[in-house]
């Protein structure tokens, strides 16, 4: 028998309360709080600028960098790990859940 992950993607807006230091401590997904269970993965990946069809102006900042938090949460301690895909596109405040991962 071969387990495999299920895994929902969504690309939802998402509430993120982080430490003073900058890592993420809970989700606040559909009124649900979930809590950060594990040390989370930090990582940007880049645009991909050349395919779209808008230019900006010099000194708009930086235009193409993603950030990504990829989170083991749990509603509760007794309550199973789901990893959560977090996305923050170039010059937005705005945190998207993109995908759901039961483990």
């Amino acid at each position: 028998m071969t387990a495999t992950l299920n895994e929902t993607t969504l690309d939802v807006p998402v509430d993120v309360r982080f430490t003073p230091a900058g890592t993420p401590l809970a989700v606040r997904h559909e009124g649900r709080i979930w809590a950060v269970a594990a040390e989370p993965v930090h990582w940007f990946d880049r645009d991909s600028w050349w395919d779209t069809q808008s230019t900006a102006a010099v000194g708009s900042g930086d235009l193409v960098s993603i950030e990504y938090w990829r989170l083991q949460v749990r509603l509760s301690t007794n309550s199973v790990l789901r990893t959560f895909d977090l996305r923050r596109d170039p010059l937005s405040d705005q945190w998207l859940l993109e995908s759901i991962t039961d483990n």
